[in-house]
């Protein structure tokens, strides 16, 4: 995993991300970001699965704020807001999975399923695209 020094905030990218429309935008930051969340999602004890839901929570939440979020390195870091957010979706993970049974199960056909009868055989493959997930 990149370290945190290493992932450059670039203002054009989070102006861009303003537009939920613009896949492109959002791919990129998807690819940029999303170890980040991860590893600290596994840091913190999180499961493979839970992390990866921990991911897509956190894009949900950025995309939520970035049409009036404001970027001003001089004020304060985006990355230290985005852990922030992050932090808050693990918390979310923790208290999910104490409200729980303790046993999941994998259902017919080898699906993994979780206590509510969701499939999380594969959450949310092939990248993130704010416009589906909140419209």
């Amino acid at each position: 995993m990149p370290a945190d020094r290493s992932l450059p905030t670039r203002a054009s990218l989070l102006e861009r991300l303003k537009d939920l429309g613009d896949d492109a935008s959002w791919n990129e930051f998807y690819q940029t970001y999303r170890e980040l969340i991860y590893s600290v999602a596994r840091k913190a004890g999180l499961n493979e699965s839970e992390a990866e839901e921990v991911v897509q929570d956190t894009v949900i939440s950025v995309a939520k704020k970035m049409p009036d979020f404001r970027y001003d390195p001089a004020e304060d870091s985006f990355k230290g807001w985005l852990l922030t957010v992050t932090r808050w979706r693990i918390l979310d993970q923790l208290s999910e999975a104490e409200n729980k049974p303790a046993a999941r199960h994998i259902g017919c056909f080898g699906r993994r399923r979780d206590a509510h009868g969701h499939d999380r055989t594969n959450p949310r493959p092939g990248g993130f695209r704010p416009g589906r997930a909140l419209g």
